[in-house]
């Protein structure tokens, strides 16, 4: 009766230990052991909360169930690793992960092991799972556990396992010894992690990463690895990263590019995008979404074959992909899931029999002009387009040719990475694409009527539109013959008319990212200055844009823009003519002659600085310029400065405070938030031109290499010296002679420093930046921008700021009270507008 009741404790005992441990499991424990499993909605929670394991299903209503790991504390669901990807379960509450001698494993609803680390591990003892706050899933030695000991190696991770995810602190990596290479894969789709067709890898012979479709067609690369700068060649990027720590490594054993973040507070993951793009992203907390800091290929046309077998792929329409004519989507399923891979399918089959005359045939050809073509073309010698033609049609394979000044081409079954290029772009193509002779019209009544009925149609347009050329050419020429429009609008000038004015074009002022400008003159002896827009493509929105912005408003401190040209492609832009030109030719050149004296540069300073405060302040609507610099303020013959080019300015409603946008602008003068992706506000100019006055003082670019090679960052050694009270001359271009107002020159300093703050509420307005350059405000010492600091920690010749200053205020001080009117400047609404 003793060793009965003995017994009966004994199983209780053993029972209250299983629900002791598996409450563990259900209340979040970070590791699981031999003695236990997880299954239905247990998850494993690493130790400080950042990441959960446990099953989870990808689709709203999907019954298929996988093992994956995501973001604890992040509140839009992402997953970053999946074990089970092409296995899921239909049950997760009889399915389970376990671990079985030294593996881990999964098992579905009939207890069969659909998924293991598959690793045959020497230890004898026990093995346990744990979820690190990395993310990485270790299985280790128990042994290791207990002693708390990080020099055992582990018997698995996650991080040698990578799927689509790469987080801080794992490695994509070839190993030299066993030859195996560590592949980043994209998800099918937004609801099925089986592995994609795209993927990220190193190319260890060239020292690069390179993206492939099926891991066999190549499409980017990073290009080589470059040591002593710290980056990959073709990823210029890299050199302006104020949140990414990157590192190369290439030993005996294995070669491997890994990263981590600055600052512990930031979340970043970095992902093989069912887009077939490399994107890298960071969590804003104060928004609740993910924003992309960088991403590759730039063009979602780039990635080949995005739009599968048949499928076109454009960048100007949305969706990107849309099936050729006679085509259908393969999987409707999948297109609604914005997967594009399955491609088209003809609607009609083909009915062919070959012959060696191509007649007889019961297939036609649909031209698509304005084409990339697909890969790898077949050539066939004819004579022309017609034997081209036909030797497509005896082919029964062949699905399309094309004909041009290289010949004849030929295409064999299915076509993939089919492109529409955009209108204007000379690398378009005509192809004509098989297909069966019913997907056309055949009665020969229907199409003389729509023949006739098109011709009469067009003549009538015609007519019409030739009348009103008429009369717009007519009203053009008065304005054009006076110089000027009246009441001072913009005048539409004629290609013949700017012809004439700048003696065809003879006289180039430079060169700018949509074109180059020339000097001209109108029949009044005005001088003029003619910017000629060469990338229509691109030029087209620049030019809407630059007319639309400078064109409506008025400033000393703007450039005048006069009028424009516009017919069919030839777009041009004509602005008032100013002697001196961009302030980048008087400062960033060793002509003694050019040097501008400090009361000039103090002058354009405070002159650029009314402007913008113009455009954020006092239009209509706010206008943020989003590419200051050096080569967009023009001096008139007195130096005044006008700021110019608007190509890439943002409208936004007073009733907005901020704009999206895509990443433009110019590297060096680009805010941190605009670089991280978020929506902007008027404060990216105010950053840009912070950097800007740092150039102003030193007359150099702001980054420059020495001859040694080693990379130096001018506004490190300002805040030095301002922080310590340093000779602040010392920090002028040398070309001054020391010659400047040693209290001017520590304003523009501090006013330089508190523009390029990281936080943009610490920023002034241009406004402010005004008032302090007036003498009406005064400002205190600024912080430390974190950004700088954290980039420039590796560079031993590089000075940094200093952490005095970090405790110095936040705010700049007023000579008239103006701290509660700076805090109201900087109030966020929540409203955002899309740009």
């Amino acid at each position: 009766m003793e060793n009965q009741k003995t017994s009966i404790n004994f199983i209780l005992g053993l029972f209250c230990l299983c629900i002791c441990l598996k409450s563990q499991l259900a209340l979040g424990a970070d590791s699981i052991s031999g003695n236990q499993s997880l299954s239905g909605d247990q998850t494993l929670i690493s130790k400080d909360g950042n990441f959960e394991l446990g099953f989870f299903s990808p689709g709203k209503n999907s019954s298929r169930f996988y093992i994956g790991i995501w973001y604890k504390k992040v509140s839009e669901p992402t997953v970053v690793w999946v074990a089970n990807r092409v296995a899921p379960v239909k049950d997760k509450y009889s399915s389970s992960l376990t671990i079985q001698g030294s593996n881990l494993v999964i098992l579905d609803e009939s207890q069969k092991s659909i998924w293991s680390t598959n690793v045959s591990a020497t230890n004898s003892g026990p093995v346990v799972a744990v979820l690190r706050d990395d993310g990485n899933l270790v299985l280790t030695d128990g042994s290791s556990i207990l002693s708390n000991s990080s020099s055992i190696p582990p018997i698995w991770q996650s991080f040698d396992n990578p799927t689509d995810t790469w987080l801080p602190g794992g490695k994509l990596a070839y190993n030299k010894v066993t030859k195996k290479l560590q592949i980043l894969t994209s998800w099918k789709n937004s609801e099925d992690p089986a592995p994609g067709l795209f993927s990220l890898e190193l190319d260890a012979i060239d020292n690069q990463y390179v993206i492939k479709w099926n891991r066999s067609q190549q499409y980017w690369v990073s290009g080589a690895w470059d040591e002593q700068s710290k980056l990959f060649s073709l990823v210029p990027e890299m050199r302006l990263n104020y949140i990414y720590n990157f590192s190369y490594v290439n030993n005996e054993n294995e070669s491997y590019f890994t990263y981590s973040v600055y600052s512990s507070a930031v979340i970043s993951r970095f992902v093989m995008d069912v887009s077939g793009q490399i994107k890298q992203f960071t969590w804003l907390d104060t928004t609740k979404q993910w924003n992309m800091f960088w991403s590759q290929p730039r063009q979602q046309c780039e990635v080949y074959a995005f739009c599968g077998e048949f499928g076109i792929c454009n960048e100007n329409s949305l969706p990107f992909c849309n099936c050729l004519g006679g085509f259908d989507h393969k999987s409707e399923a999948d297109w609604n899931l914005n997967d594009f891979s399955g491609g088209c399918v003809r609607k009609t089959d083909l009915q062919c029999v070959e012959n060696s005359s191509g007649k007889g045939q019961k297939n036609k050809f649909r031209v698509y002009p304005g084409m990339s073509l697909p890969r790898n073309p077949q050539p066939v010698k004819v004579g022309n387009a017609a034997e081209c033609e036909s030797s497509c049609l005896s082919n029964c394979s062949c699905t399309a040719y094309t004909y041009d000044s290289n010949g004849c081409s030929i295409w064999n079954e299915r076509l993939l990475d089919l492109q529409q290029l955009s209108a204007g772009d000379n690398r378009g193509k005509s192809i004509y694409i098989r297909l069966a002779a019913s997907e056309f019209s055949s009665g020969k009544k229907n199409t003389a009527a729509i023949v006739g009925a098109g011709v009469g149609s067009v003549a009538l347009v015609l007519v019409i539109l030739a009348v009103i050329l008429f009369v717009m050419l007519r009203r053009r020429r008065r304005m054009v013959g006076a110089g000027k429009a009246a009441d001072g609008s913009l005048v539409a000038f004629s290609y013949k008319d700017l012809q004439n004015a700048t003696k065809n074009f003879s006289e180039k002022l430079g060169v700018g990212g949509f074109g180059s400008v020339f000097k001209g003159k109108l029949p009044d002896s005005s001088a003029i200055a003619v910017k000629k827009l060469e990338s229509v493509s691109q030029g087209e929105k620049q030019f809407r844009t630059e007319v639309s912005t400078i064109g409506t408003i008025q400033h000393v401190n703007l450039v005048r823009l006069r009028g424009f040209c516009s017919e069919g492609n030839k777009k041009l832009l004509v602005y008032e003519y100013l002697e001196n030109r961009s302030l980048d030719s008087h400062l960033f050149h060793d002509d003694e002659s050019r040097v501008l004296s400090w009361k000039i540069r103090y002058q354009i300073a405070l002159g650029t600085a009314r402007g913008l405060a113009y455009l954020h302040e006092k239009c209509r609507e706010v206008i943020i310029h989003c590419d200051i610099k050096p080569e967009n303020i023009l001096l008139d013959a007195e130096f005044c400065p006008k700021v110019a080019d608007f190509g890439l300015a943002k409208l936004m409603g007073r009733d907005f405070s901020r704009v999206l946008t895509t990443m433009r602008g110019t590297r060096g003068y680009l805010a941190p938030e605009w670089i991280s992706g978020v929506a902007i506000t008027a404060k990216a100019d105010v950053y840009s031109y912070g950097m800007m006055l740092f150039e102003f003082i030193s007359g150099k670019r702001n980054s420059e290499s020495s001859p040694d090679g080693v990379l130096r960052f001018f506004p490190c050694w300002v805040a030095r010296v301002i922080v310590e009270e340093g000779d602040v001359l010392s920090l002028l271009d040398p070309k001054l002679e020391r010659m400047a107002d040693a209290a001017e020159a520590l304003r523009l300093c501090k006013v330089a420093c508190w523009c390029i703050q990281d936080d943009e509420n610490h920023r002034p307005s241009m406004g402010q930046v005004v008032q302090i350059l007036e003498g009406v405000l005064d400002v205190n010492l600024p912080p430390v921008p974190r950004a700088l600091q954290n980039f420039f920690d590796n560079q031993e010749d590089v000075v940094f700021f200093t952490e005095s200053s970090s405790n110095q205020s936040s705010e700049p001080q007023s000579k008239v009270s103006s701290t509660s009117a700076y805090s109201k400047s900087t109030s966020e609404s929540s409203k955002v507008s899309e740009s």
